[in-house]
């Protein structure tokens, strides 16, 4: 199994920091050298991190893939565009909106929500439900400490989450042709929201989040398929009801709203069963999906008596 729950994890386990920041730092020069003089991948700010003990040791997706082969439909529908085509979109200042079924609704900074938590290092996986997957070192905090901060009221059962708009930054909002209806909304149960897995990011490779992957924040659902992990989020609600989400709206038949990775319910174009690791090089062939991306332990009493088939 890919991680342990930190409960299972004895202290003399636990890697010293020291350790795995000088490990962290030989893989980013390593991924530096292969990345160098790529297109879209601009530095960022380092961030001061810790290691979290919900993380796989998989070998991690290098850099330059992670950040030049993406979905961001915002900024076009080719897996380029994301990178060629975010550079004029602006993260700074930022908020986010907080409302629905909570104590304290507000617009929360960005520097509000993150910076009184400690930001955590968790390399998760990352499956599209195209066929391919990453492993990704994401930065942030468990979106429940974030939800704590407004104040969840007992009637919420739902989370939604809503992208920001604008067409004058984002040229896949504009014109004709547009891939989606915008905003990009998505949602999950409270229970899955308040999950210790479920992190709100806004770094990745140890460095703040480029635009092309969803900067300044994002939600990264590591057992559910990627494009539930909204990006570039400015709007969270609690609700009584189960909320609308983009691709449900756009193709119910193919995108239900739990979006499990479970490579027993094939999409009606595809199979699920097996995966194409992004960045492996030549010789990286195609591997087996893990029911829930691999973190069954973790996830799946979420769902006891829940027929996946049905519920997908």
């Amino acid at each position: 199994m890919l991680i342990r729950n930190a409960g299972q994890i004895r202290s003399s386990e636990i890697t010293p920091k020291s350790v795995y920041l000088n490990r962290r730092h030989f893989m980013a020069g390593s991924v530096a050298a292969l990345s160098m003089g790529s297109a879209g991948v601009a530095s960022a700010a380092k961030l001061d991190l810790v290691p979290s003990a919900f993380s796989t040791d998989e070998a991690l997706t290098p850099k330059e893939a992670a950040t030049t082969y993406n979905n961001f439909y915002e900024f076009g529908t080719r897996k380029e565009d994301p990178a060629n085509r975010s550079s004029e979109f602006t993260t700074t200042p930022w908020s986010v909106k907080i409302d629905g079924l909570v104590d304290r609704p507000a617009d929360y900074a960005l520097e509000d929500l993150m910076s009184p938590h400690q930001l955590e290092e968790r390399i998760y996986r990352l499956r599209c439900v195209e066929g391919w997957s990453m492993v990704i070192p994401w930065a942030g905090v468990s979106l429940s400490k974030i939800l704590e901060l407004a104040g969840p009221q007992s009637g919420a059962k739902y989370v939604a989450f809503e992208t920001v708009v604008r067409p004058d930054e984002m040229p896949g909002q504009r014109g004709f042709g547009q891939a989606l209806d915008w905003p990009y909304v998505e949602g999950l149960r409270l229970d899955e929201a308040m999950h210790p897995l479920t992190l709100m990011a806004n770094g990745m490779y140890g460095e703040e989040l480029p635009n092309q992957n969803g900067a300044p924040l994002r939600l990264v659902v590591p057992w559910k398929y990627g494009f539930k992990s909204i990006k570039s989020i400015v709007r969270i609600t609690l609700t009584e009801k189960e909320p609308p989400t983009t691709w449900n709206i756009a193709n119910p038949r193919e995108y239900g709203f739990y979006s499990n990775v479970n490579p027993q319910v094939d999409h009606p174009r595809w199979s699920q069963a097996t995966e194409r690791p992004i960045g492996g090089g030549l010789g990286a062939g195609r591997k087996d999906t893990l029911m829930f991306n691999g973190y069954a332990d973790e996830v799946a009493s979420l769902y006891a008596g829940m027929d996946l088939k049905v519920n997908y």
